[in-house]
């Protein structure tokens, strides 16, 4: 019987946080930094990871993926290579949610309020790593356009700078600071104490 409460209430919760995700994402495609939207949404992809373990943490960044496509937020990559830009989406999200899971799962019996803080910044981090691996497996000759137009001479540079820099850094900025403090009031909901250490 505790063992189906059990079930039944991890379902409810990644049912829950898979409609955050949703919201979330089509909310923060509005607010743009720059030429791409910040993706507030790996917040509840960390938390989701360390309540529901790394498999949950997968299928909320797969979720994320799904609706950066389905939103047009990747329309100018999928313009030149469909394939590749489906690929590179789905990885990426899927990649972020399922290390964060495993970042926070290894550290959680040590000390839960650096679990996730480990896995605030591995999620962002391993995000825009596989952007950046999909940048450069698929779209090569279209960012050394868009650098040269962007008058980078240095195509690297302009990837971190052009690309990802101010989006990175706000998106792990945002997630070192709401993931710990939205885990925590998950934890003082469901027993009475923070469940961090």
């Amino acid at each position: 019987m505790e063992r189906t409460r059990i079930k039944t209430r991890t379902l409810t919760g990644v049912a829950l946080f898979t409609a955050i995700v949703v919201v979330l994402q089509l909310v923060g495609a509005f607010i743009r930094f720059g030429p791409f939207s910040i993706s507030l949404v790996l917040v509840p992809i960390v938390v989701g990871a360390a309540l529901y373990g790394p498999a949950a943490g997968a299928w909320l960044g797969l979720v994320f993926g799904l609706v950066v496509l389905l939103s047009g937020d990747a329309a100018a990559f999928l313009a030149v290579n469909p394939l590749g830009t489906i690929v590179t989406v789905l990885v990426k999200g899927a990649a972020a949610g399922f290390f964060a899971g495993w970042a926070y799962r290894l550290l959680a019996d040590r000390h839960r309020y650096l679990a996730v803080i480990v896995a605030a910044i591995v999620c962002p981090v391993v995000n825009t790593g596989v952007f950046l691996l999909g940048c450069k497996l698929f779209f090569m000759e279209t960012i050394n356009g868009w650098a040269g137009a962007m008058g980078f001479d240095n195509v690297g540079a302009y990837m971190i700078l052009g690309l990802v820099g101010a989006n990175f850094l706000v998106e792990m900025a945002t997630d070192i600071i709401l993931s710990p403090a939205v885990l925590r009031l998950i934890r003082i909901g469901e027993g009475g104490h923070s469940g961090l250490n």
